[in-house]
């Protein structure tokens, strides 16, 4: 793939994050993800984008992913109140999602036959996209709502199902192949049977969050939590999900912890784990087989 494609692919991205800031700011709790006549029916006055604050109804200019926020500094030319920066992240890791996918599978999958390769590399590819797009939105809405829609979660998993039938059928299932760990998973075992491994995942995740919500009543995650948790346990196997949900926990309470040293949060403030749910396996996805050497370097393993 060359870099024009990658180009092409970033501002095909670029778009798709613009469409999924409406998704995301147009969602209503109990509502559907995708309902059009939240999202912009015929008749519904929300149909044009508009300005949170003072509702004046934005032109295309003022709608180019990226450069419309960096162009006004943020900030609405009609009443100057500031954009939220959700709407600027999303676009950036939805383009980024898809050129580094792609170029992700690209280097990593061993030599095939050609017609093989492209159909596997494919399929991968376009799987892979939907479920950091679903992540990205999920992790939004978990953000702003404190809910992470069941609609969500399901198709996750109908996604991860979709990946185990693939990995199945082109036998990427191995003791060292099949996990973003690499060689390292050989080490947790758990390698014979890719359907053994991968519902296990699931089942053990499910188990170890629904003791944590029951023991803390709640406080600490929610059911949406546990069953992203189950969602991405079928997506990635295990040990992989395994590292995801330890990475979520780790990086959920340092931030945590730097927020309540300035004052940001308070002990007793609800924080949102679904996007640590979701960076933690995204950092599974691209450096598993760097972190686990990391990890042996550091305890001299």
């Amino acid at each position: 793939m060359n870099y024009l494609l990658y180009f092409f692919l970033f501002i095909f991205g670029l778009i798709v994050g613009s469409f999924l800031n409406v998704v995301i700011s147009r969602y209503q709790p109990g509502k559907r993800v995708l309902d059009s006549k939240v999202i912009g029916g015929p008749g519904n006055w929300k149909t044009r984008s508009r300005c949170m604050s003072c509702e004046k109804q934005l032109a295309w200019h003022e709608l180019l992913p990226l450069a419309s926020f960096l162009i006004q500094k943020g900030k609405c030319r009609g009443c100057g109140a500031r954009i939220s920066f959700q709407y600027f992240l999303v676009e950036l890791l939805s383009g980024a999602v898809f050129v580094f996918v792609p170029m992700f599978w690209a280097i990593s999958l061993p030599l095939l036959s050609l017609p093989e390769y492209i159909s596997i590399f494919l399929i991968l590819s376009f799987v892979w996209i939907l479920v950091f797009l679903t992540l990205i939105v999920l992790s939004a809405i978990d953000f702003r709502h404190f809910i992470i829609p069941d609609s969500m979660n399901l198709f996750l998993a109908v996604l991860g199902a979709i990946l185990l039938a693939v990995n199945n059928h082109y036998k990427r299932f191995s003791p060292t192949g099949g996990s973003f760990f690499g060689y390292y998973a050989d080490l947790f075992g758990l390698r014979e049977n890719i359907w053994v491994n991968y519902f296990f995942a699931t089942a053990i995740v499910m188990i170890f969050f629904a003791l944590v919500i029951i023991i803390t009543k709640g406080k600490g995650m929610g059911w949406g939590d546990f069953k992203l948790a189950g969602a991405l346990g079928l997506i990635l196997g295990w040990p992989d999900i395994l590292g995801a949900v330890f990475l979520a926990f780790v990086i959920g309470s340092a931030l945590s912890l730097v927020f309540m040293a300035f004052n940001k949060k308070k002990m007793k403030d609800i924080i949102p784990f679904g996007p640590f749910l979701a960076f933690g396996a995204s950092l599974v996805f691209f450096f598993g087989r760097q972190l686990m050497d990391l990890y042996f370097k550091l305890f001299g393993l």
